[in-house]
């Protein structure tokens, strides 16, 4: 076995191709991994749009939310808790940091090192060509980080928790403790936002609301946890919305905001976070201005880039441990072969679906 099939961006705005893509020579201590899924993100759409990061070009396998079983590894590995892995076992694995910079060792914040890698926008004409997970096989490097995957976690939700699920994690990590009488706003009911009404419910917040839409995500906000929801459809004037979370925080606010969806919803956040509130700022995407005079006395704003390996780990331990809570199979609207990947593709752009699911043989 040679080459594997693959669906390649090679232009932005146009179809994707299935293309036979070259399975590289492992480098010691490196992982070959048959796909099981991948689920589809914002980000592979907006890297479909273009333009890509600078730096980056095409062509490049879309996809950065992998699960599959280890075929081959190149010497002896071990998972993120020490336990030896083998060929068979169904993982995830974390993005790379080099490990020595200023911001790796000192700092201890690996998501903003300077020789971070990840996946989805590597070219996929040059080795180690398979770092997007819409193929049928993936490359792991010797510096990932692997989690297996439990039986009870199904392979398309371990895929959607290498990237939606584990970034919500590192923003409650860095949020800190939820008290009970505390209200959390969340924005956006996409997967970030779903998956962020099922953790904050679970850190015991007095009260979760969203805000989003089109509507059928917002039907799924409710059942991952969402006691009240609003439709961005139904009530366009921010000033209304802002009433609408004010009616149900006493006049004062949310104690917590997320923000899941936009950078342009930042200023309208804000107005709607108490007077020493916490905002939790993870959505991309868009530009704001943020009047800093009308900011909130005493609040503290975050922000929240990828994750951290045991990130990954605390999404795939969520998954197996509250499923009898949450339900996350809920959150993959529909599954598509590889060579549907263009349907898949504009269901996502068009917010057809929360998250599309590319899953193999």
């Amino acid at each position: 076995m040679s080459e594997c099939r693959a669906a390649v961006i090679t232009a932005h705005n146009q179809p994707l191709e299935i293309q036979r893509v070259p399975i590289p020579d492992l480098d010691p201590g490196s992982l070959l991994v048959r796909m099981e899924a991948s689920t589809l993100c914002g980000t592979d759409i907006h890297r479909w749009h273009g333009p890509l990061p600078k730096g980056d070009s095409l062509p490049i396998i879309t996809g950065h939310e992998p699960c599959g079983r280890i075929e081959e590894i190149s010497g002896n590995r071990t998972d993120i808790m020490g336990n030896p892995v083998k060929p068979g076992d169904r993982i995830v694995w974390s993005y790379v940091a080099c490990g020595s910079c200023y911001y790796c060792s000192v700092a201890r914040q690996p998501c903003i090192c300077p020789g971070r890698a990840s996946w989805g926008h590597n070219r996929a004409d040059q080795p180690p060509y398979l770092l997007g997970s819409c193929a049928e096989y993936m490359y792991v490097p010797p510096e990932s980080l692997i989690i297996k995957v439990p039986d009870e976690v199904s392979s398309q939700s371990a895929a959607a928790s290498a990237c939606a699920y584990r970034t919500i994690m590192h923003g409650f990590d860095n949020l800190g403790a939820v008290k009970s009488h505390e209200t959390v706003l969340i924005q956006g009911s996409g997967p970030l936002g779903n998956f962020a009404a099922a953790v904050a419910r679970d850190h015991g917040a007095k009260q979760v609301l969203v805000i989003g839409a089109p509507a059928a995500r917002l039907e799924v906000s409710k059942r991952m946890g969402a006691d009240e929801v609003l439709d961005l459809e139904a009530v366009p004037d921010p000033g209304d919305r802002r009433e609408w979370v004010l009616q149900s925080t006493g006049g004062r606010g949310a104690d917590i905001v997320i923000q899941v969806a936009t950078n342009q919803a930042v200023p309208e956040g804000l107005t709607m976070l108490r007077e020493g509130g916490r905002y939790v700022d993870i959505g991309a995407g868009g530009k704001a201005s943020i009047p800093v005079e009308s900011l909130p006395k005493e609040m503290t704003y975050l922000t929240i880039r990828s994750a951290e390996p045991r990130h990954w780990l605390q999404a795939i331990d969520f998954l197996a441990t509250r499923r009898d809570r949450f339900p996350f199979e809920d959150m993959i609207s529909k599954t598509y072969a590889l060579d549907d990947i263009n349907d898949a593709m504009d269901a996502m752009a068009g917010f057809k679906v929360v998250k599309a699911a590319i899953e193999f043989a």
